[in-house]
């Protein structure tokens, strides 16, 4: 009994010790961090500007185009949420993910990580946005670049100061996935999440170093495999937990 008791006064005193950390510097001051809503009630998530990261803007661009040649939706990021919601009643969003440029700008000190401290068992990277290493303006032309692993590396180090909480974390690039963990080990509490383009295109084979992939389709396409569809992420949190089962693994939803 008494071990139990020391064990869990330590608990509460380094609990205590972080949390005191975020009350004297608070998060404003690195970051910002969204509260969600919706489909995501309950859950927190750093992002970033989609319209601003030249990944997504390029990605944006060239797949409305496929999806108007198709005549039909082929490529998810042309029908991209994050990009026309902030072109929409989300036009003061954007000010507030500008704070997270930081995350790819520099390696965060210590003492900045230790600012990024929830107390939540579940937390979403990149909500909107994606790993951010160049900013475009509004015509789409580069205006600043970014070391390629920095927002990562950041990310890592958050998940690593919080191993109560699992994080997930979902992307297309697997061009930095793959590079950056051949030479780093990947925290055990971070779900990397790979974001399938084409829509109707299931893909059942998971890239390396991704734990699950995101699939979308239209309609009532693959309707017996939809598992994501018509539900909140708190009542499934398949995304959120780690599987042996490869079915577990490969979440398909309808397109909004």
């Amino acid at each position: 009994m008494m071990l139990r008791l020391e064990k869990k006064t330590i608990l509460i005193l380094e609990l205590k010790e972080k949390t005191q950390g975020v009350f004297k510097m608070p998060l404003d001051n690195i970051g910002h961090v969204s509260k969600l809503r919706g489909k995501l009630d309950k859950f927190e998530a750093i992002g970033n500007n989609t319209k601003k990261n030249k990944f997504c803007y390029d990605r944006y661009i060239e797949a409305k185009k496929k999806n108007e040649l198709a005549g039909k939706i082929v490529d998810i990021c042309g029908v991209c949420y994050s990009h026309e919601s902030m072109n929409g009643y989300m036009k003061n969003l954007p000010l507030s993910l500008d704070k997270n440029e930081i995350l790819a700008e520099k390696l965060l000190s210590d003492l900045e990580i230790k600012q990024f401290f929830f107390l939540q068992s579940f937390f979403r990277f990149n909500h909107h946005g994606e790993l951010l290493t160049e900013l475009v303006d509004d015509n789409g032309v580069t205006i600043k670049t970014f070391p390629k692993y920095n927002m990562i590396e950041n990310y890592c180090r958050i998940a690593e100061y919080n191993p109560h909480c699992t994080f997930a974390l979902w992307t297309k690039r697997t061009d930095i996935i793959k590079r950056y963990f051949d030479k780093r080990e990947k925290p055990k509490n971070l779900i990397i999440v790979f974001s399938n383009t084409k829509v109707d295109k299931v893909i059942s084979k998971i890239p390396k170093h991704f734990d699950k992939v995101f699939n979308n389709v239209n309609g009532d396409n693959f309707k017996e495999i939809q598992n994501c569809t018509g539900q909140k992420c708190k009542d499934c949190l398949r995304c959120y937990k780690h599987s042996d089962k490869l079915d577990d693994n490969i979440i398909v939803e309808k397109t909004k």
